[in-house]
């Protein structure tokens, strides 16, 4: 199946994106326009999914922008890679568990070129790793679907500002910490996006 690769290099404004993307969702209902890999990073931003709740703002004076995507409230920002995808699930298993454990997959095997070792959690959604014997979260995922297209997508902490997740729970779990690739191992993730982009590709062109 044919999947528009999309980079962006400069910080992109969050309301932008999704209108970029919620564009995108009409067009290719309409088969416009291809399916869709965006790879990109926000301007500091806080945003909440369609579940979360007040209580889970810990500091009222943050913005929120709230969100069409599902889950819980997060942070975004410079050094956190966002993953944006369109996809037609009319034309691939419409399949939610599927979807999300192809997500799951595809950032398991990025981590893993990195040597990093990650797993998913049934109860909490998103991809986790152990490190000074306690389970830290460093990848979410949150996605919509319309009429069989999924879109938004997940996230991925390379080197983002960790401490600004102290003004929200982040994703609702108020028992465990985030933490990201860079505290986890001194690596070199320039060519992360490529990672990202090839196991991606493996994995979505194959269901």
């Amino acid at each position: 199946m044919n999947i528009e690769i999309k980079k962006s290099l400069k910080y992109i404004d969050y309301s932008a994106a999704i209108k970029f993307l919620e564009k995108r969702v009409e067009e290719v209902i309409n088969g416009n326009k291809p399916e869709l890999l965006w790879l990109l990073e926000h301007k500091p931003i806080y945003t909440a999914g369609t579940s979360y709740k007040e209580s889970e703002i810990l500091n009222k004076e943050i913005k929120i922008i709230k969100s069409s995507r599902g889950g819980k409230v997060t942070y975004h920002g410079p050094g956190q890679k966002i993953v944006y995808f369109v996809l037609n699930l009319n034309k691939r298993k419409k399949d939610i568990r599927k979807l999300i454990r192809n997500i799951e997959k595809c950032i398991i095997l990025t981590l893993r070129d990195f040597k990093i070792k990650s797993h998913n959690d049934h109860r909490n959604i998103g991809i986790w790793v152990n490190t000074k014997n306690e389970s830290k979260k460093v990848a979410a995922i949150g996605i919509r679907v319309k009429r069989w297209i999924a879109f938004h997508g997940f996230s991925i902490n390379v080197s983002n500002e960790l401490e600004l997740y102290k003004n929200i729970v982040p994703c609702g779990i108020d028992n465990k910490k985030i933490t990201n690739l860079s505290s986890i191992k001194k690596n070199n993730y320039k060519y992360i996006n490529q990672k990202i982009i090839k196991n991606f590709l493996k994995v979505f062109k194959q269901c």
